[in-house]
Parts: structure tokens; C-alpha cells; sequence
């Protein structure tokens, strides 16, 4: 009688863990099922919350009254914010004053049913008002925390203000891009993306380790601290050769040829050879003279960079005399990487790119960019894609989310 209870409960055991596998086959989203709390402003926390939400996650976004100021950063999407529309698609928005008594009581009743608590206030601001990390993983074991700073909470620096671009001119980044003329600063909010998607890898791995542990556990993460690790080649340089790269444009500081050159109907065609085979091969097919690959001045990669204005000249008259079209069908067979240096529209119409539709605010749609991250379905091997939720109104949710956690402290 015992055996067959225990072989009841093994099969019993062996469905409910089929069952479970069989509804994680059919839903893709890693983080359906999870509730994220994010007081959160500007780019860096809302895209790492953002990645949360596209993965399945319930996000639930705290706002001022008057709102992110992200929402009037611009007016490109049909009226609304690029940053926001980008950034906060699938979320709920909350607005609240949580310095108030009855919002804060509101704030902790949802923290005490989240699992993933995001903050990128200024330094101790969440501390003052009675939401500091460390504390809320005292109170809920099985929290995890994300504080997103500019320069950390500690150091001479904790308390300076840190927008992407003052970022990435402290961290050097400017100092080595633009041309050899003039810094130039990176087109993009690099320094708040890449904390965004650090901050994504860091809950992903406390998400690991409480899954075996149990126990939730806190992430921090800076802007400078981002910038600062994609420095590592260039400190390095620096620290070891006595000397950082210099600034070099559409060139590469320490490989040539690496870099763009004109064609004949003015396009820009960028070319990346890696090693002395590679250049033989371009010596050979493209310039048409074999014996340039052995020549003294460009025999290896450290002459090459020495006589690059000279190598430059060369490739230049051969670029010059033949058009894009006919330059990317001869790079092509020849097996030589390259790439066209494309405008923001050019780039709007690549082959490659993928878009994906999201309601507005308005309820009006917009194509943005697809999310980099696909799943494939396990049965047929396509992507399995969900589709993006909608961007919210400010405290679109507000109400709703009154009623379901307050007073429940």
C-alpha cells in the first residue's frame, strides 16, 4: 500500500513538472509571471525595465505628477516622444508622490509583492524617502534590487550630475572619437543604453542565483563605470604603451586599412582587412598590384599604419574610379569585409532591418525597431514574437493599481 502511494505521487510529480515544462515551451517570455516596480526617469532604467516588460514581465512604472521628463524630450513619433516611445512600450504607468504618507504605504504594498525593485533617483534620494535597497531586502528576502547612479553612490563625483554626454566627455569616450581636427561625441545615449542593458544583465544573473538560492540580492550600477569598461583598450594603451590611441575618424588607430573611402558617385564604402592574408587578397583583386602586399612600407599591419597617408592615396584612386554598386561586387567575391557608411535614411530602408508596430498613447500606431533579443519557437524554428505593449498615457494605471495593492500592509 505505501509503494503504490509513492508510485501515485511520483506520477503525480512526473505531470505537474511535464505540465510546467509543456506551458514554458509555448511562452517564450523568460520573465512572464514577474513584477517589476521601476522609479525611473530619463533612458537608462526605463530601457532596462523595457527589456523586462518585451520578456513578459508586469512592470509597473512610477511617475511624478507631472511625469518622466522623458515624454517631452521631442515630438518625432506622431506627436510623442521618441525616448519614451522607445523605452516605456509595455508598461503601467503610476503616478505618485511617494514622499506622502499614503503613497508611500502604496509604494511598499507593491514592493512587498515585487520581484525586481529598479531606481535611478539621484544618489540616496530612495534612502531618504524610506525605499532604500538595502533596507527593502531586510524587510523581503526574496527581492531583488537595482540602483542605477552616474557615478556611484560613494567618491568625490557621487553627487554630480550625470547626463549621458558629461559622461561620456569624463570618461574619455569623446577623446577618441571625431576626427583628428575635433572630439566628437557618439550620436547615440550610449553611456545610459549600456547601463540599461548591464543593469538587465546583472537582474538576470540575481534572477539565477535565486532560483538556486532563494534569496534576492542587490545590483548597482553607474553610467561612468559602464563608459569606463569599454575604455579598457584605450587605458590600456595608455597605462602599459604610454601612449592612447589618437582620434582617426572612419579610420582604425591601430590597423589599416580599416576605414571608409569615396567612391565615384560620392558614396562611402568601409573596408576592415584583419590580417596579411586578407591583405594579399586585396592587394591582388581589388588594387590589382600583388606585389604591394610584400613592399616594404606595407608588409605588415605596423608599417601599413606608419605610410597610411601614402596606402590611403593608392586605394583612394582605385575607390574613385569605380561606384558603389561595382566596388561591393568585387569586395564581395574577393571575400573582403566591408560596409557602407549609410545615412540615418539609408539605414530606415536596409534589407536587414526589422521593425515591429506599437500602439501609442493616442492609440495610433508607429513602426520601431524589433527588439535585438528573438526566441525561437522550439517546434518550428521561427521567431516567436509577442507583440509590444502599448506605450502608457501618464498614470494611465493609476486607479486600477490603487485598487489592487492598496492597503494591503
Amino acid at each position: 500500500m505505501l509503494g503504490s502511494y509513492h508510485q501515485a505521487i511520483l506520477v503525480i510529480s512526473t505531470i505537474n513538472r511535464f505540465t510546467e515544462e509543456v506551458k514554458l515551451n509555448t511562452n517564450p517570455q523568460p520573465f512572464a509571471g514577474l513584477l517589476v516596480v521601476s522609479i525611473e526617469q530619463a533612458v537608462a532604467a526605463p530601457l532596462c525595465s523595457c527589456q523586462l516588460a518585451e520578456g513578459g514581465a508586469r512592470v509597473i512604472k512610477i511617475e511624478r505628477h507631472d511625469g518622466d521628463f522623458a515624454r517631452h524630450y521631442d515630438s518625432a513619433v506622431k506627436g510623442e516622444s521618441s525616448y519614451f516611445v522607445w523605452a516605456n512600450h509595455g508598461k503601467e504607468s503610476l503616478t505618485m508622490n511617494f514622499k506622502q504618507p499614503d503613497d508611500a504605504e502604496l509604494l511598499h504594498s507593491l514592493i512587498a509583492e515585487a520581484d525586481i525593485f529598479i531606481q535611478n533617483l539621484a544618489p540616496g534620494a530612495c534612502e531618504r524617502a524610506g525605499f532604500g535597497s538595502e533596507e527593502l531586502r531586510k524587510k523581503h528576502p526574496k527581492l531583488i534590487t537595482c540602483d542605477i547612479s552616474g557615478y556611484g553612490e560613494s567618491g568625490d563625483y557621487a553627487d554630480m550630475k550625470a547626463y549621458d554626454f558629461l559622461v561620456q566627455c569624463e570618461s574619455g569616450l569623446v577623446a577618441i572619437n571625431g576626427s583628428p581636427e575635433a572630439y566628437g561625441r557618439i550620436g547615440v545615449s550610449v553611456c545610459d543604453i549600456g547601463s540599461g542593458m548591464n543593469a538587465l544583465i546583472g537582474i538576470q544573473n540575481a534572477l539565477l542565483i535565486r532560483a538556486r538560492t532563494g534569496k534576492g540580492m542587490g545590483v548597482k550600477i553607474s553610467l561612468f563605470d559602464t563608459a569606463a569598461d569599454w575604455m579598457q583598450v584605450p587605458f590600456l594603451h595608455a597605462e602599459y604603451a604610454g601612449k592612447a590611441p589618437k582620434r582617426a575618424g572612419l579610420h582604425h588607430p591601430s590597423i589599416a586599412p580599416y576605414g571608409g573611402y569615396t567612391t565615384q558617385d560620392n558614396e562611402i564604402l568601409a573596408i576592415s582587412i584583419q590580417n596579411e592574408r586578407e591583405w594579399a587578397n586585396f592587394c591582388s583583386e581589388i588594387l590589382g598590384n600583388a606585389a604591394l602586399a610584400v613592399e616594404t612600407r606595407f608588409n605588415n599591419v605596423k608599417n601599413r599604419v606608419t605610410n597610411r597617408q601614402a596606402l590611403d592615396q593608392i586605394i583612394n584612386q582605385v575607390f574613385s574610379q569605380k561606384t558603389r554598386a561595382e566596388l561591393e561586387v568585387i569586395l564581395k567575391q574577393a571575400s573582403i569585409a566591408y560596409g557602407a557608411v549609410n545615412s540615418v535614411e539609408s539605414f530606415a530602408k536596409h534589407p536587414q532591418l526589422r521593425r515591429r508596430p506599437v500602439t501609442l498613447q493616442t492609440g495610433e500606431t508607429a513602426d520601431i525597431i524589433d527588439s535585438p533579443i528573438q526566441y525561437l519557437d522550439e517546434h518550428s524554428n521561427k521567431q516567436a514574437t509577442q507583440p509590444f505593449g502599448a506605450v502608457p498615457a501618464l498614470g494611465q494605471h493609476s486607479e486600477a493599481i490603487r485598487k489592487e495593492f492598496g492597503r494591503r500592509i
